[in-house]
């Protein structure tokens, strides 16, 4: 069993990584911010009792479970604007008014981006992957580790089973090699 110390220290630890991954997956900090919670939460209230080397596995799990909620839910929640968005037209002063017309974005959110500046962002993100994809196995591994994971190079080492130097130069490679190539596609970081 878990103490309440190592629990802690285990949450303090995973908190970070976890929000990137959140934000990676549904693209908006706010409710990044909320998933993490929601899953630390949850770690903490129904398996707090379980071993500390259980904790990551079942994080990961409850982590994931939440990002599929929260995708579910905003499912649920387009479907009923749009059934009715039709329903909101009211006679006015000067003829008909739609509430979603007068409905202003929050400034930032993507609700807020014009569908050029979607399409654009999604497009270069598109770019990025493929140019991520394309790098050396070791590269793209020590690259995802050390600069999506957020694991530092000890821990990166350990996982990949080389050297720290090891994971500094495949790292700088691929840095390097995504610059050269991002760069050449016009993208510029």
């Amino acid at each position: 069993m878990a103490t309440d110390k190592e629990l802690s220290d285990f949450l303090e630890n995973v908190e970070r990584r976890a929000f990137k991954q959140a934000v990676y997956a549904v693209r908006k900090d706010e409710a990044a911010l909320d998933i993490v919670q929601d899953a630390m939460i949850k770690l903490a209230e129904k398996y707090g009792d379980k071993p500390a080397a259980e904790l990551p596995m079942l994080f990961q799990r409850i982590l994931q479970n939440t990002i599929l909620d929260y995708f579910r839910r905003e499912k649920v929640r387009n479907t009923w604007v749009s059934l009715f968005s039709g329903m909101g037209k009211r006679e006015g002063e000067d003829g008909e008014f739609d509430i979603l017309e007068s409905f202003e974005a929050e400034p930032g959110s993507a609700s807020a981006e014009s569908s050029a500046d979607q399409v654009e962002r999604q497009q270069t993100l598109s770019l990025i992957d493929a140019e991520v994809q394309k790098l050396p196995a070791r590269q793209r591994e020590a690259f995802l580790m050390r600069y999506w994971q957020d694991m530092d190079v000890a821990e990166t080492a350990e996982a990949m089973g080389c050297s720290e130097g090891s994971v500094k130069t495949h790292c700088s490679r691929a840095t390097h090699a995504l610059a050269e190539s991002l760069k050449a596609k016009g993208i510029k970081l």
